[in-house]
């Protein structure tokens, strides 16, 4: 243990604390108008880890010299930040919504239950699972996107939104791990520990799907009355069907088509980002079928992620030996406790550089480590792109920390206990 160890452990101490008291920056905006802005800027949840981050590269500069910070900072993998703030711009993109709207209200419609429930579990249940094949963060800001205008709305008791945001979280961060390669948790450890996606879906992906379906026909059960018929409108910004112009089958095949190429290049930050300057050319040139891309919200996101990785870059020195020194049952469940304070990712990265883990200590350390991914904002990679997209629906615009993480207690629970049979 050195000086910048001990210096990145306090400042990742201080992100936590920052992230978990996010709300009482927004009360400080109010007490303090002068300083509205400043106060604003830090009680944005995606905002934290960067600037904790920005301190520690400095602090760096300051300790170790100025070359030993840069090549620290470039020594750092963004490639899923990179992804992440790719993929929700496509994934978000309106001729996408438009198509898993239209085939997820068709699925509605043959469902022998009122059409808004069927809509509603379709996205707290179908959703997260498809995220195997699409990966997790295009399945969170699809399902958020077609969640926010039926369940987090203003008439919803705010009990009731952190449940729903609790079981979207959880079913997104188990509902990757029928394939090897969907959920960042299990892409860490696939390679090293020989992991295909036949033994995911084997070993994990139907004790995940049970989960995801039991804990999204429970958030249905105690949302039924607050649940109304909604519009799928193609536009947000439309009030009437007739301003929207229809959209062809073409350009809505072109933006599928674009979505499945960042997909497939997941893991090629250069070639991704080349589908991505494309899709924003053809997107500028068909504006007439487009709603407003949603660059800030996925730029805030990848800012968080990117001082994630940042930060717990030096965090090895006390993690992996916590890690090390636990028995199978022990790791599970402390898997599931760090999660919660750490990037699940990050997590089982570290647990696959020990060596001698047991077949039977892997699989509680990754099983402990996705079903944490829901109890906070910074458990799971695709939890921000969400915070991102419904916090609008809250109180003061903001989730807090506490109720995100009593929100999740009982899916989290569910996906524990399925995941330990």
């Amino acid at each position: 243990m050195d000086t910048m160890q001990v210096v990145g452990a306090v400042l990742f101490a201080c992100a936590l604390i920052h992230t978990f008291s996010a709300k009482a920056f927004d009360l400080l905006a109010h007490r303090h108008p002068r300083h509205a802005g400043l106060f604003d800027l830090l009680g944005e949840v995606e905002v934290v880890f960067g600037f904790w981050a920005f301190l520690l590269i400095m602090a760096m500069a300051l300790l170790s010299g100025p070359q030993a910070a840069i090549d620290y900072a470039e020594s750092r993998q963004y490639t899923e930040p990179l992804f992440v703030f790719v993929v929700m711009v496509v994934a978000a993109s309106r001729p996408v919504l438009d198509s898993v709207r239209a085939l997820l209200g068709m699925l509605a419609r043959l469902a022998p239950v009122r059409t808004e429930l069927a809509l509603a579990w379709l996205g707290l249940a179908l959703v997260p699972l498809a995220g195997s094949l699409v990966t997790e963060p295009a399945a969170m800001t699809l399902a958020a996107l077609m969640l926010a205008p039926q369940i987090f709305r203003p008439h919803v008791p705010e009990w009731l939104k952190y449940g729903a945001l609790g079981v979207l979280f959880v079913n997104v961060s188990i509902g990757g791990t029928l394939t090897a390669y969907a959920a960042p948790p299990v892409l860490m450890v696939a390679g090293t520990w020989g992991w295909d996606s036949a033994f995911m879906a084997a070993t994990f992906g139907w004790k995940a799907a049970l989960a995801v379906c039991i804990n999204a026909t429970g958030a249905i059960v105690l949302l039924r009355r607050h649940l109304e018929a909604e519009p799928y409108t193609a536009s947000a910004e439309a009030t009437s069907p007739e301003l929207v112009p229809r959209m062809p089958r073409l350009v809505a095949l072109i933006h599928l088509a674009f979505l499945a190429a960042v997909v497939l290049l997941a893991h090629h930050p250069v070639l991704f980002l080349g589908v991505f300057l494309m899709f924003l050319g053809f997107t500028q040139s068909y504006q007439r079928y487009q709603d407003p891309l949603i660059l800030k919200e996925g730029l805030l996101v990848g800012f968080f992620l990117a001082g994630l990785v940042v930060l717990g870059g030096m965090q090895q020195w006390w993690l992996q030996p916590v890690v090390s020194s636990l028995g199978p049952t022990a790791l599970f469940f402390g898997a599931l406790g760090l999660t919660a304070i750490t990037d699940n990712a990050a997590l089982t990265y570290l647990g696959s550089l020990i060596i001698g883990l047991s077949d039977h200590e892997k699989y509680m350390l990754v099983a402990g480590a996705v079903a944490g991914g829901g109890l906070t904002v910074i458990a799971n990679a695709p939890n921000p792109a969400g915070a991102a997209l419904l916090k609008r629906g809250f109180n003061d615009e903001s989730i807090g920390a506490v109720g995100l993480f009593l929100g999740a207690l009982m899916p989290t629970a569910v996906a524990a206990a399925l995941f330990l049979v």
